[in-house]
């Protein structure tokens, strides 16, 4: 990995293991770089998933087969791969996520469909069938792993590995989650914005699940950005092993199934924050709340707004209380705003009200705000109860270099 990120966690945290849940790493050398590049998790017979999936329609065959597998409500398996992220590739693409699916359910026993599949790293490549078997073959045989080498095998651009834990009390039982992400650019709410694992050895229902992690995204992996580019190959599955031995939650009138959605949106909102604080180049943690909305949905389409802006972005960058900028924003964003009721505000401070600057304004306290790392930026449209959370970083020459350099 490169230089850690400023705003990253001081460590990697202590993941509880998961009844039902085994991780093993091997290197299958998609790139030219000495370290382990498949990440592959067993999971208990019996266990139950769900998923997210990118809307981009270039979408990888890894996602077009997810979207039809998760519809069965069973996993047996995850391969995750690094380096490749096997999209726009045709039928030689799709041969080898089949080619992936087969060799290990031989190995399991299992339905094909059963095992799920995620590339990720450079688009246009088909995945080389070859490397792909014998990557495989050796994360079959490898010794058990940690929640952290699993982590670190998924990353590209990552400067550092993701993961989050939670739990719940269902009956008389404790329940964990645990789960790992890899995220840092081409990152923009439209299902997924990143390859993002969860698990729990909670016994829940493949419907009751897969309302969970949707409503759990909804304002987590896509409340976040860091470019507005929404990738080909974004994936969030959730897995539930059964092993817990609680009565399988049906309903979200089931006992404890209040507790564990909680648990799971915690773990979701940690972990997309994570992403956000590794953005490629960011040096500043940046919340957008918009409230006074005419709706819900019009206020996150202003917060977006906001956050995609590369005039916001680089101003937060440069520590300038420009808030002219942020105005900017609003006005274009294409929903109803008026400009007379408009009210702007950088971590406590507002600088604007009514469609002016403040009385009195003082720019010293702003602009002491916006030397600090997590900035928060607020806006008030005046016009309803509507509101919104959305979570960006800053735009730094570090994304152009990142970037510019992403295939060699």
């Amino acid at each position: 990995m490169t230089t850690r990120s400023p705003l990253a966690p001081a460590a990697f945290p202590a993941l509880p293991d998961i009844a039902g849940v085994t991780r093993r790493v091997a290197r299958a050398r998609y790139k030219e770089w000495d370290r382990c590049d498949l990440t592959y998790v067993e999971l208990a017979p019996g266990t139950t998933v769900a998923g997210v999936f990118t809307r981009n329609v270039c979408c990888s065959s890894e996602v077009e087969l997810g979207r039809e597998q998760v519809k069965g409500g069973n996993g047996r398996a995850l391969i995750v791969n690094a380096g490749n992220s096997n999209a726009f590739t045709g039928y030689r693409g799709r041969e080898a996520v089949e080619q992936i699916m087969e060799q290990v359910a031989g190995h399991l026993g299992c339905d094909a469909r059963e095992v799920f599949v995620s590339s990720t790293g450079v688009i246009g490549v088909p995945l080389p069938k070859d490397k792909s078997r014998a990557g495989v073959e050796a994360a079959l045989t490898a010794e058990p792993c940690s929640w952290e080498a699993a982590a670190e095998t998924i990353c590209t651009t990552d400067t550092f590995a993701k993961g989050s834990a939670a739990s719940a009390i269902i009956g008389d039982r404790t329940i964990h989650v645990a789960g790992i992400v890899k995220g840092s650019g081409m990152i923009a709410p439209d299902m997924a914005t990143m390859l993002g694992y969860i698990f729990t050895d909670a016994a829940v229902a493949p419907a009751l699940l897969q309302d969970m992690l949707s409503e759990a995204t909804g304002g987590s992996f896509n409340s976040i950005t860091v470019d507005s580019d929404t990738s080909t190959s974004d994936t969030v599955l959730l897995f539930a092993t059964g092993q817990a031995g609680n009565s399988t939650l049906t309903t979200r009138d089931d006992p404890g199934a209040d507790a564990l959605y909680a648990a799971i949106r915690d773990v979701a909102l940690d972990l997309a924050h994570q992403v956000v604080r590794d953005g490629e180049g960011a040096s500043k943690f940046i919340e957008v709340q918009v409230t006074g909305a005419v709706s819900d949905e019009s206020a996150k389409r202003v917060a977006l707004a906001i956050a995609n802006s590369p005039l916001v972005k680089t101003a937060i960058a440069g520590e300038d209380a420009n808030w002219g900028r942020v105005v900017m924003a609003v006005g274009k964003a294409g929903e109803p705003a008026d400009r007379d009721r408009l009210a702007i505000r950088f971590g406590d401070h507002w600088v604007a009200k009514d469609g002016l600057p403040v009385d009195g304004y003082d720019e010293a306290p702003v602009a002491a705000h916006l030397k600090g790392q997590d900035i928060r930026v607020g806006a008030d449209l005046g016009l309803g109860e509507g509101r919104a959370t959305v979570w960006t970083c800053d735009l730094t020459h570090g994304y152009i270099s990142i970037n510019a350099d992403y295939r060699s």
